[in-house]
């Protein structure tokens, strides 16, 4: 076993002989390294992290520390590049190289690696997963914690279809902004905040995107891939939009216009604002 002298490790922390930890590396209560790992300078491991056979976290010491949040796991022969956060709950593939950050309870997989989906809650599970086109109408509206996934009304002739929302009938508030997304490579994760007080309803009118949500207590995901169903993000929910098709177009209506100090753009800042509401 190599390790630096400048490392600070949790004496419950389990490392295998053959781990080498580099320099100013901290290593939290109850974390596994198992053999042959590289751990670099300037890394943080929270506790309870799993890191697998022959994975190396890469640090820098002029850079960013390299952080692996609390109870996430790093599959074997993956690779974390420096100045990386790998964020609470996360999972990493075995053999994936990470150079971008992963969101909390993101499972991200390949080289480079991608996000593939995320965990849900224990309270929330389906076995045919939450696609929008596989709900009926009588299953809606349905709620993910604090969120909620509704469909309009929708008319169809010879003529095409229509689909209609009214306040206070059918939308949960009344829009003052709105904005589209589109365009979006497939590997890229948008959203990845939450909001004090703004309402979001979000509605794929084109193709398909799928949606994670997280209040702090439930978390689950759903596949927006019908223009008459909208996913209502209420404050103080965590919310990330990926795997969008390549012409998928995200409508998002919101409750008040732009304001940059109603948004919280780091997970522990949200867990703390979801504790302190």
């Amino acid at each position: 076993m190599t390790i630096d002298p400048t490392a600070t490790i949790d004496p419950t922390a389990a490392i295998h002989p053959t781990a080498t930890i580099g320099t100013e590396v901290t290593i939290g209560a109850r974390a596994r390294i198992d053999p042959g790992v590289y751990i670099a300078a300037r890394t943080s491991i929270g506790d309870d992290v799993v890191i697998g056979p022959n994975a190396a976290i890469l640090g820098d010491e002029s850079a960013t520390p390299t952080t692996i949040g609390e109870s996430a796991s790093v599959g074997a022969n993956a690779s974390i590049l420096a100045a990386v956060t790998v964020g609470p709950h996360a999972v990493v593939g075995a053999g994936s190289v990470v150079n971008r950050d992963v969101p909390p309870f993101a499972t991200a997989v390949g080289a480079p690696a991608r996000i593939v989906g995320y965990q849900s809650s224990p309270g929330f599970t389906t076995g045919r997963g939450l696609r929008a086109s596989s709900l009926a109408d009588d299953e809606l509206p349905l709620s993910i914690g604090r969120a909620t996934l509704t469909r309009f009304p929708l008319i169809t002739d010879l003529r095409g279809s229509l689909s209609f929302g009214e306040t206070p009938t059918h939308l949960p508030f009344a829009p003052k902004r709105y904005f589209l997304v589109f365009d979006v490579p497939s590997p890229e994760v948008r959203g990845e905040h939450a909001h004090h007080s703004l309402h979001q309803l979000l509605i794929c009118v084109r193709g398909e995107c799928a949606i994670a949500v997280d209040d702090g207590s439930e978390r689950g995901q759903v596949v927006l891939d019908r223009p008459d169903t909208a996913l209502h993000l209420p404050p103080l929910v965590w919310g990330s939009q990926y795997r969008f098709s390549a012409d998928a177009t995200l409508l998002v209506l919101a409750s008040d216009v732009y304001e940059a100090d109603d948004y919280i753009r780091t997970y522990d800042e949200f867990l703390s604002a979801v504790n302190d509401g």
